[in-house]
Order: C-alpha cells, then structure tokens, then sequence
C-alpha cells in the first residue's frame, strides 16, 4: 500500500487561518436543526453481515443506545460506496445525521487502478454525506474520520464549496463550517482542509469569467492568495517583459488590448542555497484561437486555459501552509489570446528567447509560444535542479485519457515515479505519455525554420510536449497537460467535485509530489515518528 503523506508540524503565519475560515464558514447558527454529522459504514461482504460501522460510528450508535444500527437495517443501507441515507432527530446534539457508504474495509493500493481505494473512498464518502447535509441547511457539519482523517477533510471540503462570486449576496448558498468529530487528530484534518482550500482556490480562479480574470487581475488574485502567506510575488509589466526580449510571448500578448504580466513567485522552505524547483504555469486567461477561432459553441470553457497557472499559485500556497522544506519558484506568463489587427498570424515566424526560430501554423496553439520564453528565462536565472510545467496544452490529451488522468510527459523516470505514487495517493490520477524522438522530428523536421508551433501528423498531445522539449534540453523536466481534468468537462465521475465546472485539478497532485520531493523515501520512516 502507497504510504500517505505526512508533514512537519504546520507553521503558523499571519493570513491564512482567516482565509480558510473564510472558506469553509457560512452564517453558523446555534439551531440544533442546523448542525449535521457525517458517519460511516463499511460494505457487507455477505447479506446476511451485520452492518459494520467505522469505530467512530459504533462510539455514537453506542451513544444513541444502538437506536442509529435499528435505522441502518430498517432502510436496507448495505455500506455501497456513494450510498446516503440522512436521519433526523436521533441526537439531541444533530438534526440530521448522514450515514454514508465507504465499500469494503481494509481496501489499499490498486495496482490495475492505479489508486489507493480505501482513501479515495474516504473522500467521496465524506464529500457525498457533507454535501447532503449542506443540502438540508446544515450549516455545521462535523465528520467522521473514517480512519483516514485528512482525506476525510479534503472530500467535505471540496464536495461543499461552490463557486458563487457572481451571485447576489443575498441568493448566495452559505458554506458550511467543518468539524472533524471525536478525534483527536486535528493536525490532519487541518492540512486536508488546507489541500481543499487550495483546489478550491484554483476552481475559483479558473471559473471565473475572462472579463474579470485578466492578466492584471489574476496577478492581484495571487499577491493577494501568496502574500500573506510570506511567498514573495513579483509582478512584471510589458517594460519589463520586453527588456528581456520575450518575443514569443509577446507576439501572442500583443493580440490583445489587455496588457500582459508576468508573475514571478518564490518560496523559500529549505534554505538561500538550495537550488529551486522551477514551476512554470499556462497563463492565458482568455484563449479565443486567435484569428485560428476556436469553435463558438464551447469557446466559453477556454477562460480555463489559464488553469495551469491557477493550479500553481494553489500549490505553492499550500506548500507554505504545510510548511514544506523546498525551494520553489513559480514563473506565470498572464495574456489573451485574441482576434485583432494586432494579432500573429498563420505563416508568421518568431524568435524565441534562445534564438529558436518558430513559423506560426496555428494560432490556437498559444501556450507553448509564451512558455519557451519563461523556460529559457527560468533555466537562465534560477538554475533550478527540476522543472515542472502545467498547462491545458492539448484538446489531444482530452481524445485519449478523457478527465480520468492528466498526461504527463518527462525526461525522468524518477520524476515520473514520483509524480504516478503522487496521484496514486491523492485520487487525481496521472498517465505517462510518450516524449519520443519520431515527435521531435514532426515539429523540428522543417527547411526553413527551426520549429513548427503545431508539427507534422496527429498526436496533438505528444507534439506539443515535444515542442516544449527542446527548450529544457539540460535539465530534469516533467510536462502536465491538464486539458482533460483542469477545464470544463461533463461526465467526469468524482462526486466530491461539482459537475460542469471547473476542477482545479491537480492540485492536490502537485502538493503531494512536492512533499515526496522534499522528503524523499530513505527520511520518510524518520519523519513519520515527528509527524512530519
């Protein structure tokens, strides 16, 4: 069984117990009617078992004097994970009690699955039965550890919130506060809620709409999501992008009447000399194709394509929340991507910052022209010892995976290994692609020009990546193309996370990876007796 992660304990700073209380808190009542609990029973593995409760449920039904068992066996509940069933008036401390199903006890790691299934079923239990409550008008919601607590955290507090900013306050749906019930593992439920705050912060700033996530106004979301946090955040002007002469990024950026920026993060966990992990985010906060115009019907969806960028901002939040012994550095190029007089054009050629030149044979393909800028910028000045990449690249990926995994792509077979355990555990899977010479020549194979911005045949997913390739020709490398998971798709399946929005995937991923980074293998057994 993959271990789960731990962590040192966490570090207090000014901001960001207030930010999560913001989060997870609505208008909280004393009103008995108003406060829910979470219970879970496991799967009966023969019909005629009795229905077996989590230790913390068998502690309340002994307290109810085995009146909430005498109500699982009336309503025929046998343990099905996803299953609910809410129960009123049976506590004088709860109106509504959710008895939830987590499937069969004892459940690990799966190898076919690619997935530790007892904690993911944990999260959809806790997600499904807090959601219910929320439903009912429970505004406090305490929940059943499950014997996994912090993944108990992060599926109530993923499955609660919504994004409302652009309701009316008054017709806005209270989110429920969160309590862990009769454990005494507070530290992990706190870093669970941590994780889904972070998610939560990426769905946030990935669903709102183009016209209020600009490139300026995504860069004051993160100062204002970083800084109190103590992460240091940079914000470049268009002097100062081009005094360092990123044409590639600026020939994208100057489509638009909406200035460009650039983001620059760092977050010192280890110490001044360590060398960095650097991570670079897609950062076009309104992708229309360009004068290539993508397809009306669902041009809505690509506000998302500055998801890459969401998903690093949350990450390295929650890497300062948790306190975790790295050096990072975030590099976030913010555009549009626009029809206009002032944008390139089909059949353009442009240089890059290494003097690569590019013909222009798609203009929808904007991502990787503003991220070869900032890799060769980010190798340059951080000498970083990994690079790490996330972007909604390719509609490619979507074609072959669906939302099921995010496609990655690496240089590394540790990096690799160490990004597949980080999904495995999280729940939010990944899926190694194929970055193999026969795609390189289909987007360098060129007479006149060194690169192609689309290449040659199919294979979106794998083109793209092998563009991006050739501007970490020195370096450990790893390439997330999150098109399938981080933008907006219907029928994805995970019932913690609301349908027909957006994910904020893989966050959670991204933190876990990080945490195995900075505490590899050979001190984890260590750590894990200090509660790291």
């Amino acid at each position: 069984m993959i271990p789960a992660m731990v962590h040192k304990p966490l570090r207090a700073f000014r901001g960001l117990g207030s930010l999560l209380r913001r989060s997870y808190s609505g208008n909280i009542g004393e009103n008995r009617a108003e406060k829910g609990l979470v219970l879970g029973l496991y799967e009966q593995e023969i019909e005629s078992d009795e229905p077996r409760l989590t230790p913390v449920a068998g502690h309340f039904d002994a307290k109810t004097e085995g009146q909430l068992l005498n109500l699982i066996k009336e309503s025929n509940l046998k343990g099905k994970i996803g299953s609910c069933k809410v129960f009123n008036n049976i506590d004088p401390d709860y109106g509504s009690v959710a008895v939830v199903g987590l499937g069969l006890e004892g459940l690990g790691y799966n190898e076919l699955e690619q997935l530790d299934e007892g904690l993911e079923n944990v999260r959809i239990a806790a997600g499904i039965g807090s959601k219910c409550l929320a439903l009912q008008g429970c505004n406090r919601i305490w929940v059943d550890p499950m014997q996994a607590t912090e993944q108990a955290a992060e599926g109530s507090g993923l499955a609660t919130w919504k994004y409302q900013a652009n309701r009316q306050k008054q017709d806005r749906i209270p989110i429920p506060k969160l309590d862990l019930f009769d454990s005494p593992d507070g530290d992990a439920w706190t870093r669970g809620l941590f994780k889904a705050d972070a998610q939560n912060l990426a769905r946030s700033l990935s669903d709102a709409p183009g016209n209020q996530i600009t490139p300026t106004a995504f860069a004051q979301a993160a100062v204002d999501a970083l800084c109190p946090c103590g992460v240091s955040t940079e914000v470049r002007n268009i002097d100062w992008i081009e005094s360092k002469s990123m044409s590639s990024f600026l020939s994208v950026a100057k489509s638009s009447c909406e200035p460009p920026i650039f983001l620059e993060i760092s977050y010192c966990g280890e110490h001044d000399s360590g060398r960095p992990i650097l991570m670079v985010g897609k950062g076009v906060t309104f992708n229309s194709g360009g004068l290539c115009l993508k397809d009306p019907k669902g041009m809505s969806q690509y506000r998302a394509s500055m998801s890459g960028a969401a998903a690093i901002v949350a990450t390295i939040r929650a890497a300062a929340a948790l306190s975790l012994p790295v050096n990072l550095v975030g590099l976030i190029p913010l555009c549009e991507n626009m029809p206009s007089g002032m944008a390139f054009k089909p059949g353009d050629v442009i240089t890059t910052l290494n003097g690569k030149t590019v013909a222009i044979h798609d203009t929808s393909n904007a991502g990787r022209l503003i991220m070869a800028d900032t890799f060769i910028y980010g190798q340059t000045t951080f000498k970083p010892k990994v690079v790490m990449d996330v972007a909604t690249l390719t509609e490619g990926v979507t074609h072959a995976l669906g939302g099921a995994a995010s496609g990655v792509f690496s240089n590394s077979d540790f990096l690799w290994k160490q990004m597949h355990k980080a999904g495995s555990i999280t729940g939010d899977r990944v899926w190694r692609m194929p970055l193999w010479k026969y795609y390189t020549h289909k987007v360098t194979n060129y007479t006149n020009v060194d690169m192609s911005n689309t290449g040659q045949g199919k294979g979106s997913a794998c083109l793209g990546a092998a563009f991006l390739k050739e501007f970490v020709p020195c370096v450990d490398w790893i390439h997330l193309d999150i098109t399938g998971v981080g933008m907006l798709k219907k029928g994805v399946g995970i019932p913690y996370l609301a349908e027909e929005r957006m994910t904020g995937r893989p966050t959670r991923t991204l933190i876990q990876f990080l945490y195995q980074m900075a505490c590899p293998e050979e001190q984890q057994k260590a750590l894990s007796k200090e509660k790291c």
